[in-house]
């Protein structure tokens, strides 16, 4: 039986530390935001806080454990250009050719490693919050989508051949049988 913590790859994106202020001075405590991948397309994030560290990346791992979706990946990288939003964060995500590698820095970058995306470009515009550009980038991927997605969403039958395929195979045939039937003369 797999071990919990060897099937996901855990990264801790960041810890923020807050202060409430109270009557008798100010209670802190801490905020983290941590994304959990299985290498192969799977990555989950999730959102914890606590009196201390430890237990707040605790709940953070937990949670994105156990809310992971799905990257469509084509050759190791997005299928198509795509930007997500979450408050004032955009995130883009390109396609890249084999051997780029994750261009990406932060949020984005802990996200796309997780997920095991081995080319993709990014650029994050607007804010810079870590929370924010890693809900953006999962905006992202929920609207990703592969290219028989699109075609049952839009109603076309994939087992059927295109009409204008269909045209130029007839008439390669009929230029095929006319060839054959000129060899049998010479």
């Amino acid at each position: 039986m797999m071990n919990r913590e060897s099937e996901f790859a855990e990264t801790v994106v960041h810890i923020n530390r807050v202060a409430k202020v109270v009557k008798g001075g100010k209670n802190f405590s801490f905020s983290a935001v941590v994304v959990a991948g299985d290498g192969s397309g799977k990555v989950g994030f999730g959102t914890g806080k606590a009196r201390e560290v430890p237990p707040a990346i605790q709940k953070a791992s937990e949670q994105a454990r156990k809310e992971m979706v799905k990257i469509p990946l084509v050759s190791g990288t997005v299928p198509h250009l795509v930007w997500g939003r979450w408050g004032a964060t955009r995130v883009l995500l390109r396609p890249a050719s084999p051997g780029t590698g994750v261009i990406a820095g932060g949020g984005v970058r802990a996200v796309m490693e997780s997920a095991g995306v081995a080319d993709v470009l990014t650029k994050v515009v607007g804010s810079r919050n870590p929370f924010n550009v890693v809900r953006a980038t999962f905006d992202a991927i929920d609207r990703l989508m592969t290219s028989g997605q699109v075609k049952r969403l839009r109603g076309v039958d994939m087992k059927a051949p295109d009409p204008a395929e269909t045209e130029n195979t007839e008439e390669n045939a009929e230029v095929a049988e006319a060839v054959v039937a000129e060899g049998d003369d010479i």
